[in-house]
């Protein structure tokens, strides 16, 4: 029986992007494995992004949200009942290439390779550069340095979670591979329970490659396997929203995952600390926008601050 996949969409407001992904499915080699289906969910988009997508030769289908969920939410929503072997979470800002399947499936069926759970590919962007899209998993000094903006004054002595030292031009195992291209073995997905949905957006993914690690599991980075992805996405609408929902997602992985003591100092500094030190790179950045997206979005994180509590009073979760 030929290995089989599932491709979850999660749309908001992409416009012409999910079309133009969806049509990069249907030229992908596809000879030694089955497209299951694609499922492309819905978060109450208001543009046109979900018009005549019936026109792909793909077997298509489409989970149409009333309001906005959250992309962990709409990721369960669309592997959710799923019998392939593989899951893969694509971002609709995202153009798949020849071999952009072939390959990670591949190499995930190598009986040398059962132990791997989840794998990522080299995801380049208009002009061909790659982009750094592995992280380790942070420890809180790395999201203090962050916080501070210590990581881009001083990137020897702070280096952060991400792996920007790296080229990304060569295959290895890594902490973690961006929700971006997101593979991973259905069962595996489905013994984690799939991605925590009490992050709206950000760091579900992260959140997903621990447990899975904790769980004996391997995450590999793939540079033999490319495709496009724009970067930013929708997201860049609604900058402030991003920010807020980003910090936000910071601050409840660090009470998942940190002790107590660290989580909170994390959320203090955050709350209290790094809107001065964004608002000054604004400023030295003469950018007036940057500046009001800033605070805007920190006044909404401000008004979460109950949220923030309950997190805090909750201490570490599943």
């Amino acid at each position: 029986m030929a290995t089989s996949i599932d491709i979850i969409i999660v749309n908001w407001n992409s416009g012409e992007q999910l079309r133009k992904c969806l049509e990069s499915i249907v030229f992908c080699n596809k000879d030694s494995y089955e497209l299951n289906q694609i499922v492309v969910v819905d978060n109450a988009s208001s543009d046109e992004s979900m018009d005549k997508l019936n026109v792909f030769n793909l077997p298509l289908s489409v989970i149409a949200n009333a309001e906005n969920h959250g992309f962990a939410v709409a990721c369960n929503q669309g592997a959710r009942g799923s019998e392939a072997d593989y899951l893969l979470f694509l971002n609709p800002d995202t153009r798949l290439f020849e071999d952009s399947l072939i390959k990670p499936l591949t190499f995930m069926e190598q009986p040398d390779n059962q132990n791997i759970g989840t794998a990522g590919i080299q995801l380049v962007d208009e002009n061909g550069r790659v982009a750094h899209t592995c992280a380790h998993f942070p420890m809180p000094g790395m999201f203090l340095s962050k916080m501070l903006g210590l990581d881009k004054l001083f990137p020897q002595y702070f280096p952060s979670h991400f792996m920007s030292e790296w080229d990304h031009w060569e295959t290895c195992q890594v902490d973690h591979v961006m929700g971006a291209f997101f593979l991973i073995r259905r069962q595996l997905f489905e013994s984690l329970g799939g991605f925590d949905e009490r992050f709206f957006v950000y760091l579900e993914d992260l959140d997903l490659s621990w447990r899975a690690y904790k769980a004996g599991w391997k995450t590999i980075y793939l540079a033999d396997a490319q495709a496009y992805h724009k970067g930013g996405g929708t997201s860049d609408q609604v900058k402030a929203t991003r920010l807020f929902y980003s910090l936000r997602s910071r601050i409840q992985y660090g009470y998942k995952h940190f002790n107590w003591l660290s989580a909170t100092f994390l959320m203090v500094g955050t709350l209290f600390f790094e809107p001065f030190s964004r608002l000054a790179l604004a400023i030295w950045k003469r950018s007036l926008t940057e500046a009001k997206e800033t605070l805007k979005g920190f006044v909404r994180l401000w008004g979460s601050m109950p949220v923030m509590v309950f997190f805090a009073n909750r201490g570490k979760t599943k």
